[in-house]
């Protein structure tokens, strides 16, 4: 699956927006991916899902780990593919952590896989909860960098596809010099207009 492929399937499935949009990591931008959107069709998070784990299948790994909610769905499709199990984390009064019973042994080989990466904040609050727990990380995966390949997790990276979208800080942000109203079309609560 090529880059183009992957974001000509975001267009098709309306998940690629243009407004002005308050991501998750409190900055504003232009373009928002819902990956939400584009994964609720099965052939397409199995296709995005195959084309990860194709890159992964030599390494030897035995859990996929996800940052929920985002990383659910592809997450849990990359270790079907690879045959792993899959595991998640999620946020407790603020901070990434292992839930739910979720174990790791020490030494345990761990892929990271988000659905969208713009800053790598989420993905490296994963692998710390991992890491806490003795895991080691091999590496992180997701179907979409918008960070334009500079966000740094800390371990070897790969994307589907690679986007330069600016995120800036609401104070550097034109849309909201001109008033345009913000919306936050994800997951997570905010202030801003749905």
């Amino acid at each position: 699956m090529t880059s183009d492929q992957v974001i000509d399937r975001f267009k098709q499935t309306g998940a690629l927006l243009q407004g002005h949009f308050l991501l998750s990591s409190g900055l504003h931008s232009s373009v928002y991916l819902q990956c939400a959107i584009a994964l609720q069709h099965t052939a397409d998070a199995t296709a995005f899902g195959a084309a990860i784990a194709s890159k992964f299948r030599d390494l030897e790994i035995e859990t996929v780990a996800a940052p929920a909610i985002g990383g659910l769905v592809i997450g849990y499709e990359v270790a079907r593919q690879i045959g792993a199990r899959f595991i998640w984390t999620e946020r407790d009064s603020g901070v990434m952590t292992l839930r739910r019973g979720f174990t790791l042994r020490p030494g345990e080989r761990l892929l990271v896989v988000e659905d969208v990466i713009t800053t790598g904040g989420s993905t490296r609050d994963t692998i710390d909860a991992l890491r806490a727990a003795s895991a080691e990380i091999v590496a992180a995966a997701s179907i979409i960098d918008r960070s334009g390949g500079q966000a740094e997790v800390g371990v070897p990276r790969v994307s589907l596809a690679t986007l330069q979208v600016a995120a800036v800080t609401p104070d550097a942000c034109d849309a909201c010099q001109r008033g345009e109203p913000l919306v936050k079309p994800g997951s997570r609560k905010s202030n801003a207009s749905a």
